[in-house]
Formats: C-alpha cells, sequence, structure tokens
C-alpha cells in the first residue's frame, strides 16, 4: 500500500490508538535498583555526580528497600563500601562484612524483595582494581578464588542471586562450582557478561569510592570498539554457568544488546550505569531537556534493544512516571 490509499499517521492521531498498537512497552518488573550501604547509622549521604542517589546505613537502606519493594520494583543489586580496605580487599568476603550485614538485615525485614549482590573486589582493594595486583596488574587465576569466597559469603548470608562484575577470565565458572560444592545449587549467577572499559563510569566511582589508584581496567574491561568479542565473552559466561547475562553500559551499548537477544536464549540485563543516568539528570537541571520524557525513551530504547531486566538508577522515577499514564 501506498500513499494516499496508506496513511501511517492514522495509528497516531489517537492516545489511546497509539497505546493499542505500541510495540514497546515498559512496567515495574523490568527494572533492578542499584543501592549503596556503608557502615554507621542514620546515613544518607548524598553522591555529588548522581542527583538522587545515596549512600546508606543499613537501617537507610531497609527504609529504601522498603520503600522499593511498595513500588513494585521486584529486586535491588547491593553494593558495598567498606570502612577499611587492603591490598587483597578481604572485607568483600569477610563474613561480618558491609554486603553480608546488609543482606542479612535486608532478608529479614523486606524479605519479598529479591536482593542482588555485585561480586567484585574494587570497592574493597586499597587500589581500587578488580583483583590481586601482581607486576602491576590483576592477577587473573590468583582472584578466582576470592572473587568464589566473595559469592559463597553473600548467599550464605541469605542473597538471592550474585552478580560478578570484575570480568576476569573464569570466573562464572569458579563461583558456580564454589556455590555448587557448598549444596547452593538454587542460587543463580547474573554474569556481567560483557562490561565495557567505559567512560560512563565515573560518578559511579564516586559511590562506591573505587576509583583506581594506578592506570586503568582496559586489560580486563572489554575495547568499546568491538561486538563480535561479546558475543565470545557471553558465551563463555553461559557455558561456565551464568544464568542471566549483562551488557555494561547500556545506552551506547544498544547494538550489542541487539546482538546479544538474537544470539543467545538467556534472560539478557542491561544495565543503565551512572553516566547514563547522570548526564540526563545535569542537562534537565539546566532546563536543556524535559528530564523525565528523555528518561522514559532511554528505557524504552533499552527494552526496545532486547533487555529483558533493566538496572537503573531511574527506576523509582520511571515506575513513578508508568503510574500516571
Amino acid at each position: 500500500m501506498f500513499f494516499p490509499k496508506y496513511r501511517p499517521r492514522r495509528l497516531r492521531r489517537d492516545e489511546i490508538v497509539r497505546r493499542m498498537v505500541r510495540e514497546t512497552s515498559l512496567s515495574a518488573n523490568d527494572f533492578m535498583y542499584p543501592l549503596f550501604v556503608v557502615s554507621g547509622s542514620t546515613v544518607r549521604q548524598p553522591v555529588a555526580s548522581m542527583p538522587g542517589v545515596f549512600q546508606l546505613s543499613i537501617d537507610e537502606l531497609v527504609e529504601e528497600a522498603t520503600e522499593v519493594r511498595d513500588l513494585g520494583i521486584p529486586s535491588i543489586l547491593l553494593f558495598g563500601i567498606p570502612e577499611a580496605k587492603d591490598e587483597i580487599g578481604s572485607g568483600a568476603y569477610a563474613q561480618d562484612g558491609i554486603v553480608q550485614q546488609a543482606v542479612r538485615e535486608l532478608k529479614d525485614k523486606v524479605s519479598d524483595l529479591l536482593v542482588v549482590t555485585d561480586v567484585c573486589m574494587c570497592e574493597y582493594t586499597s587500589h581500587g582494581h578488580c583483583g590481586v595486583i601482581k607486576d602491576g596488574d590483576v592477577d587473573n587465576d590468583a582472584t578466582l578464588d576470592l572473587l568464589a569466597q566473595t559469592a559463597l559469603s553473600h548467599a550464605e548470608a541469605g542473597a538471592d542471586m550474585v552478580a560478578p562484575s570484575d570480568m576476569m577470565d573464569g570466573r562464572v565458572g569458579a563461583i558456580r562450582e564454589r556455590l555448587d560444592e557448598n549444596g547452593l545449587f538454587h542460587i543463580p549467577i547474573m554474569a556481567y557478561a560483557a562490561k565495557y572499559a567505559s567512560s560512563f563510569y565515573g560518578p559511579f566511582r564516586d559511590a562506591a569510592r573505587s576509583t583506581p589508584q594506578f592506570g586503568d581496567r582496559r586489560s580486563y574491561q572489554m575495547d568499546p570498539a568491538n561486538s563480535k568479542e561479546a558475543i565470545r565473552e557471553i558465551s563463555l559466561d553461559i557455558e561456565e554457568g551464568a544464568d542471566i547475562i549483562m551488557v555494561k553500559p547500556a545506552l551506547a551499548y544498544l547494538d550489542v544488546i541487539r546482538l546479544a537477544s538474537e544470539e543467545f536464549d538467556a534472560p539478557l540485563a542491561a544495565y543503565n550505569v551512572s553516566g547514563e543516568y547522570s548526564m540526563i539528570k545535569a542537562a534537565a537541571e539546566k532546563g536543556w531537556l524535559d528530564g523525565q520524557r528523555v528518561m522514559m525513551e532511554v528505557l524504552t530504547s533499552i527494552k526496545r534493544a532486547g533487555a529483558d531486566i533493566i538496572i537503573t538508577y531511574f527506576a523509582k522515577d520511571a515506575v513513578r512516571e508508568l503510574e500516571k499514564a
């Protein structure tokens, strides 16, 4: 059919018709909300580079998690910020570590919220890298045991799912083996399978206090120029036992999300990262764009590209916006 018999605008004139023929829709069930936990009590420290995001003590975390649950958001992704750091990130796998304490409290007070824990070393090491340093770089194989210890400690504390974000080769297999050896067959792994060495992580590193003290993470995070490599990385994680795969960042890597969604049957998460969040917040504060509409457009684009789960700091705002519709 061609104009004038076919007029596509017929299905755009009315809001009700637009809703009826809409191909991609968002709901609260699509979102996972990242949260940062610190030691102390009544701590609600704003993250300067991420408006609306806070470092929270455990009591404040429970309140925030309750609000998240009440909004219908099914899950949170928990990051810990320890009081002290060392060369081997021992706070990551300590039985009384900040994440382990927080998980126990969350599962006691907000048991019907899915608690996913980030498994990495960068917040816990004095040098800010994601593993044990040897000869000026992260020693891949020496790091695997510490990551497995960390995941096990999170699961034993009550975490519903663990999410390794370090990008060490073989870490999904090491974690799966350690969990299974301890009878934790039921704990899923959400692997940061295609995590790029992105400049969009800057505000997160403020929030998590995880900026590297020397060098960068390009020897283990992926080159932003590569997409075929992402397919190889994701394949390896699935073979090692990943239950959910992830692409990070999301907005600048929609093509990779699409490739992954077409190539693999596994559930696919995409992380709408801190820099993507903060640049929209900053532009909205200056009145350069409509922050709410841009937020929804971005989140819809991530879902349209093929993501099943969207990890985003916008989750609460987005659900409130959806409730208005």
